[in-house]
């Protein structure tokens, strides 16, 4: 399955579920382990274990089986690893403190800043 189809796809089992701002993130510039992120969160840590859930099934009914899952003990924070999309599903206070939003599009910000004028 093609990298924009699988995206497509956790973001639809994610959406099915009423996952909270949903983000993709292109990180195939920035790193060699995976084409792209999606970062969600839920409202509960049975949302986001739910969540997760309902991605892992989506992606096996596709015939893409994920290399891992981790987190769903807890369920604060389930990361689902389906090799050239890696979903992070994540309570909103685990979202904020870890900001990985930020942390992956900093070089887009600093990219910004090179071609600024001053």
């Amino acid at each position: 399955m093609e990298t924009d189809d699988l995206q497509q796809l956790v973001v639809e089992a994610l959406d099915d579920l009423k996952a909270q701002d949903i983000q993709v993130i292109d990180v195939r510039n920035k790193t060699a382990i995976t084409d792209a992120m999606v970062i969600a969160s839920g409202t509960s840590d049975r949302h986001v274990k739910a969540l997760a859930d309902n991605v892992v099934a989506k992606a096996k009914e596709a015939g893409v089986k994920p290399l891992g899952v981790e987190g769903e003990r807890d369920a604060e924070w389930v990361l689902v690893d389906l090799n050239d999309v890696i979903v992070h599903v994540m309570l909103p206070r685990v979202r904020d403190f870890y900001n990985l939003d930020r942390l992956w599009r900093m070089e887009e910000r600093l990219d910004v800043r090179a071609h600024a004028r001053y």
